[in-house]
């Protein structure tokens, strides 16, 4: 039972002793081994390693990968014609000396990334204002993003890393800036649309007028054509009545009469005070009575 003992034991020791001198390096990391709290080795290469047990020999990992780092505040920028502009950017970089990065910025990224944000917001700041506002939001926008690329690069190597790019996310003015341009714009617009009204209602009047002005004219020729027609109709009564007349005297002294009476009497309530032995009521009187002697 001892003997088991003794060899569960020397297997628990030989266990122990490989956890603490065997390490797996991953193919996205870098493997910094430290002997007595300095950089002994930097190990790049995935697999099993061995270093020595601790506290002779510690492991350090750092990500290989590349980081990405968002500004962490918007700041305005003057351009080279004063205007303020609030840029949003990114920057993307990676470990390329382990030894210099941990010597300047510890074994924490977030060190680095706090020391990183300040020089890139510089290199940004130099770059624009050189350029005009058109300049930054369209024809040189790429150029101010290599521009800052260029001007991080000496930076970047005393940090150990590498800048591989650097983005423009957003340009925007500033909010006293985007006000104004937002008032000047809404004014514009009422111009605009004011321009235009009067301009129709020109447009509508002189539209009415011009249809108020066939009107009359329409009118007045219509009342022409019928005046005309009018005329050559009583034109041709008259013929038709002077022929019937010729014709018959009688007959038309006897249609004057009627016509006498319907011009006389309009209405039933209609009073005429007058002789009926007068030459007025001789048609209705019949021939007997238009022969008679009239009394005295």
């Amino acid at each position: 039972m001892n003997r088991i003992g003794s060899i569960l034991i020397g297997v628990l020791l030989v266990i122990i002793l490989a956890a603490s001198t065997l390490f797996v390096v991953d193919q996205r990391q870098f493997a910094v081994v430290y002997a007595l709290g300095e950089i002994k080795e930097v190990i790049s290469e995935p697999g099993l390693k061995a270093k020595l047990p601790a506290p002779l020999q510690n492991v350090v990992f750092l990500d290989r990968r590349v980081q990405t780092l968002d500004s962490p505040e918007s700041r305005p920028i003057f351009t080279a014609e004063k205007k303020s502009l609030v840029i949003d950017w990114l920057v993307k970089w990676r470990i390329t000396d382990p030894k210099q990065f941990i010597r300047n910025n510890g074994v924490d990224i977030r060190n680095l990334e706090n020391k990183l944000a300040p020089v890139v917001q510089a290199a940004l700041n130099e770059e624009v204002t050189k350029r005009t506002v058109g300049a930054v939001l369209s024809a040189e926008r790429e150029k101010v993003m290599q521009g800052v690329v260029k001007r991080l690069a000496d930076e970047a190597r005393s940090f150990g890393i590498e800048v591989v790019d650097v983005r423009i996310k957003r340009v925007d003015f500033s909010a006293q800036i985007t006000d104004s341009v937002y008032r000047r714009m809404e004014s514009e617009r009422k111009r605009v649309a004011n321009e235009l009204r009067s301009t129709g209602g020109a447009e509508g009047e002189k539209i009415r007028a011009d249809a108020d002005r066939q009107r009359e004219i329409i009118v007045a020729e219509a009342y022409r054509d019928a005046q005309k027609i009018k005329g050559e109709g009583d034109a041709k009564a008259s013929a038709l009545y002077a022929e019937s007349f010729g014709r018959d005297p009688q007959f038309a002294q006897f249609y004057r009469s009627l016509e006498a009476y319907r011009a006389t009497f309009r209405s039933k309530s209609d009073v005429v005070v007058m002789d009926p032995s007068s030459d007025f009521f001789r048609a209705m009187r019949g021939a007997g009575a238009a022969s008679a002697p009239a009394r005295k």
